[in-house]
């Protein structure tokens, strides 16, 4: 099929992150099309709503729009009717349908969601949790870990932390080395531990482009030969020792062959309620 090639602007009276997250998955359901994004952030003014219409007239295209100012989403909407530009206000639905609950009107503040509350601090310390216990660092806090990741190298633990310390969650990981004594902390840990696998064949290209990079000074992989870490049958033992240590152990596994690390992070984050009920009817029973 014919390739559909189209600007879509994206206008944020705020950061533009949750314009771009229903872009993404908007855009993901296209499989012939070529979308040339153009982000338009912070726009809290006249003069800077100006240069956004100048780009639109420029290159035209669709534009998505979470402006809540209403001088500012009128100006804008006329621009575009006189464009021929389809505009569409993501957040009207959502805001319209809460109003009618809720009996209150909103307040139409830009980036109200992003305020220096209680929710922003507990994101920052997990953040700052998961860079000081990344890759089996500070044993002796995991007492305050959420949750623990444990698996081989390369099998996507730190990224999936980092997305869990956004949601604020204080997620600690452990990488499983054969042939080593198990990792300190394992033995009766206050929060649920996770494994993550992966496919041999995906594990060995992500282990060689990782060797690519040290040769440019990236960190080392874990102490043990070239060979062994990217070798078809030693990757395999290596993982089938791994599952085998978190079946033992009671720990649930998740393959990330085929996952984002947004829906790994959602698994997690569903094991997590999961452990949190066991433990609940444990204590209440």
């Amino acid at each position: 099929m014919t390739q559909h090639r189209i600007n879509l602007h994206l206008v944020s009276d705020a950061t533009g992150e949750t314009l771009n997250a229903i872009a993404r998955a908007t855009v993901s359901q296209f499989e012939h099309v070529s979308i040339i994004y153009h982000r338009w952030s912070l726009i809290r003014t006249r003069f800077q709503l100006h240069r956004v219409m100048e780009g639109i007239e420029t290159e035209p295209g669709p534009v998505l729009s979470t402006l809540v100012d209403k001088a500012l989403r009128t100006e804008l909407e006329t621009t575009c009717e006189r464009l021929g530009v389809s505009v569409v206000n993501v957040l009207d639905p959502v805001l319209t349908m809460l109003q009618e609950q809720l009996g209150e009107q909103a307040t139409a503040r830009p980036g109200k969601q992003y305020v220096l509350d209680a929710d922003y601090f507990r994101r920052i310390d997990a953040i700052h949790y998961v860079l000081a216990h990344d890759d089996g660092q500070s044993a002796a806090g995991l007492a305050e870990a959420d949750v623990i990741l444990v698996g081989v190298s390369r099998s996507s633990k730190t990224p999936t932390c980092f997305y869990l310390a956004n949601r604020g969650i204080k997620a600690a990981n452990i990488p499983l080395v054969p042939n080593t004594p198990e990792p300190p902390g394992l033995a009766n840990p206050n929060c649920p531990v996770v494994g993550l696998t992966i496919d041999p064949m995906a594990l060995i290209e992500i282990r060689r482009h990782r060797l690519t990079m040290i040769a440019h000074g990236a960190p080392p992989p874990p102490a043990r030969s070239e060979n062994d870490y990217v070798d078809v049958e030693s990757v395999k033992q290596e993982l089938l020792w791994a599952r085998r240590m978190c079946t033992a152990r009671g720990w649930p596994v998740i393959d990330v062959t085929r996952r984002s690390i947004e829906e790994t992070a959602a698994s997690v984050i569903k094991m997590m309620s999961n452990w949190e009920e066991k433990r609940r009817g444990k204590v209440e029973g």
